[in-house]
């Protein structure tokens, strides 16, 4: 039995560069996920774990951390990550960026959203449940990246729904959790200088502009609560918040 990639590598030259994805059917029909490298191919399942592996027989280890620390709560323990559990955290930690970015390059941006939560909740976890500071720096410090791409991915998401203005909204709101997120990481910094922020405005202009969306509900609604309006502000969230219903309808519809 040839136990080669050859032919899963012919015709499917790697490009030095350029990020290189794919969705196919594997034998036994099941589709996944798979980006191609120097050396060969990454293949991913498309939900849950990436190597499709269930840690203790949870989807994630995520979600057996969270049982573990749920146990040591009830038990009324402080649980706090071991080394060994640092290092599985990493493996997660990495799966889920290399399947983010793919999702980001296949334009499923649904999907690159889901495992951004994910990520995002992770890293939550481990602030609250680190071993030391130096393993809590060394994930806080792409929270913003993730965030980034959060921003990214539901605004390009919204925009493919004809929702130019969510759009704008979900890159304002992504914009103020790097913004806050940098700023609480270091006192000093001038965060609009940062070129995350720089690349959201602009892709923001770039909504407003194609879209023609001159000012957002959520920024009517801003200006009428500086303006001490409440009679227009309470009608802007009554239809703040049937938009949001209606969106939440269409998407349980699909």
């Amino acid at each position: 039995m040839r136990q080669d990639i050859d032919s899963a590598l012919k015709g499917w030259e790697h490009k030095p560069g350029l990020l290189q994805a794919r969705l196919i059917n594997a034998k036994d029909g099941r589709e996944v996920l798979q980006m191609r490298l120097d050396l060969g191919i990454l293949q991913m399942e498309l939900a849950d774990r990436p190597d499709g592996s269930r840690p203790h027989s949870f989807a994630t280890y995520f979600d057996y951390l969270k049982s573990k620390a749920m146990a040591a709560e009830l038990a009324g323990r402080q649980f706090t990550i071991t080394d060994e559990q640092a290092q599985e955290s990493d493996r997660e930690f990495m799966q889920f960026y290399q399947r983010r970015i793919c999702w980001l390059a296949l334009g499923e941006y649904g999907r690159a959203v889901t495992d951004a939560d994910h990520t995002l909740s992770f890293m939550d976890f481990v602030r609250d449940h680190s071993p030391s500071e130096a393993f809590t720096e060394a994930h806080e410090q792409y929270r913003g990246f993730v965030l980034f791409h959060r921003s990214q991915a539901e605004a390009a998401a919204l925009a493919e729904d004809d929702d130019a203005e969510g759009a704008v909204n979900a890159l304002r709101r992504g914009a103020d959790q790097i913004r806050a997120f940098l700023t609480s990481s270091d006192p000093d910094a001038e965060p609009d200088s940062d070129p995350m922020l720089a690349q959201l405005a602009h892709l923001e202009e770039e909504i407003r502009q194609k879209h023609g969306v001159k000012q957002t509900l959520e920024e009517q609604l801003a200006q009428a609560v500086e303006k001490e309006d409440y009679e227009t502000a309470a009608r802007l969230r009554d239809t703040i918040r049937r938009k949001g219903e209606r969106r939440t309808e269409s998407s349980g519809g699909a």
